[in-house]
């Protein structure tokens, strides 16, 4: 069995008096993709920012392998290999080497220079134009640079934010085809061991790359399983695919 990288028990937490989360345990294995599914209000992103550490547990425990991480600084977290790629995902302002360089800001010098360079190589169009200012790409091209933000720290795990939010259906299929390119080829992720993911959504096409799948509703996990179990579950095929019992 994959040793498992990140391990979230019992989280609660919230915003002031307003609780959000209720009791949420899930894990995430090395090399693993892992499909978080809900609808908007679900408390994808309130669980992500605690499995990150931008908003404190008031409950429960985070574990990045052997370590408690649960009161451990966001960018301690990140130099022990977790990158987030939030909904947003790049800084508008900034140009898209900018951009990257943000992203890799705890690598040595050299090893960022590599790491651009392998990146540059995966997002040819990004290369080209690596002087321009990421407020002027397209959505799609913002995703990928987004992306490569993201991966130029080298993660062990990266978590996103609906990376499919505010995407055309052929926008979306570009970044599953990436993604499933970085999962799978350890080289190009730069992870040792290879690359996990953990990728909090509501659009049901990025089940395809899901190894396991978790859904979050009102704060609360309400299944754990894999894609095939989820599809054989008449009350969440409705829920989630808008499909009743086969005949």
């Amino acid at each position: 069995m994959a040793e498992t990288l990140l391990r979230a028990n019992g989280l609660t937490s919230g915003y002031g008096k307003v609780q959000v989360l209720w009791g949420v345990d899930l894990d995430v294995a090395t090399q693993q993709t892992v499909v978080l599914l809900g609808p908007n209000g679900a408390g994808k992103t309130t669980l992500l920012k605690v499995l990150l550490g931008l908003m404190p547990a008031w409950q429960g425990q985070v574990r990045l392998g052997a370590e408690d991480i649960t009161r451990l600084r966001t960018d301690h977290r990140v130099r022990r290999g977790v990158a987030y790629m939030s909904e947003l995902g790049v800084f508008a302002g900034l140009t898209i080497e900018e951009n990257i360089r943000i992203g890799g800001q705890f690598a040595s010098p050299a090893a960022l220079r590599v790491r651009m360079a392998e990146l540059y190589s995966v997002f040819p169009d990004l290369a080209e134009r690596k002087r321009t200012l990421a407020g002027s790409l397209s959505g799609g091209q913002r995703k990928m640079l987004g992306i490569a933000k993201a991966l130029a720290s080298a993660p062990r795990l990266l978590v996103m934010d609906e990376p499919s939010a505010g995407l055309s259906p052929l926008f979306v299929d570009q970044v599953i085809a990436v993604l499933r390119r970085f999962r799978t080829d350890a080289g190009s992720a730069g992870a040792t061991g290879g690359l996990s993911l953990l990728i909090a959504e509501q659009n049901v096409a990025f089940l395809d790359l899901a190894d396991l799948v978790f859904t979050l509703e009102g704060g609360r996990i309400g299944f754990r399983g894999t894609v095939e179990a989820l599809h054989a579950d008449d009350a969440l095929r409705r829920a989630y695919f808008g499909l009743g019992s086969e005949t």
